[in-house]
């Protein structure tokens, strides 16, 4: 009894703590925009990805990041509108 009170007080300290993680009222559309966020993110912090991705694109790797950087501000598009009941 003790591990699962254990196991459950830590998954909510990481999710306090990582606002990837996500939590049980975390909706659909937040959580695509998390993980589009972070894999922007990562392909920008591997040089090697940034590279692989620019010679696909012919483009210049500081095209490149400046497109990624200008996804990460609504990757997935504007928000969905929300029911006020």
């Amino acid at each position: 009894m003790g591990d699962r009170y254990n196991i459950h007080s830590q998954l909510e300290h990481l999710q306090s703590k990582y606002i990837g993680t996500g939590h049980a009222d975390t909706a659909q559309f937040e959580w695509c925009v998390n993980q589009q966020r972070d894999t922007y993110a990562s392909y920008m912090g591997h040089f090697d990805m940034l590279n692989m991705i620019a010679i696909g694109e012919n483009e210049t790797k500081a095209r490149v990041r400046f497109n990624m950087m200008e996804k990460m501000v609504q990757p997935c598009g504007p928000p969905p509108e929300k029911n006020e009941d």
